[in-house]
């Protein structure tokens, strides 16, 4: 099915709302309502835009989202409220099953790594890079 320049737009500005909105409490009919289109339409019609339902998109925003503020050293407490979710027990399982990893440790991993890099830079830059650029000569800071 082709889309027309029109239906193209409306559903990339409900893709912009979700974007701007990930952290309120949002579904379809708000979502679809962005678009001017039923649900039913509009659902079909972002998954064949985008690959994946409105609701997968929302979950991956608000997941990519918690990353970086995990990464960032947040209490998870804070994290789940700040992308919308109600319950850190429903974020948490649902973190652990689409990252592989529970909060709590990601977000551990994770300042481990930016303490590891900034105590030693040089192992977060690739090998060739090393090389190619003489950095074995020259002091890295």
């Amino acid at each position: 099915m082709n889309l027309t320049t029109d239906i193209y737009q409306r559903i990339a500005a409900a893709k912009v709302y979700i974007d701007d909105n990930y952290h309120e409490p949002i579904d379809l009919e708000r979502i679809s309502q962005q678009a001017f289109l039923s649900r039913f339409h509009f659902h079909r019609l972002f998954r064949q835009v985008y690959r994946r339902t409105p609701h997968q998109y929302l979950t991956r925003k608000r997941l990519d989202k918690a990353k970086d503020l995990l990464a960032g050293n947040k209490p998870i407490n804070e994290v789940c409220i700040e992308i919308g979710f109600e319950s850190i027990g429903s974020f948490s399982v649902l973190f652990k099953k689409e990252i592989g990893f529970a909060p709590q440790y990601y977000r551990d991993m994770e300042y481990k790594k930016k303490m590891e890099q900034s105590a030693q830079p040089k192992k977060a830059i690739p090998h060739c890079f090393i090389e190619n650029y003489k950095l074995d000569e020259k002091r890295i800071h």
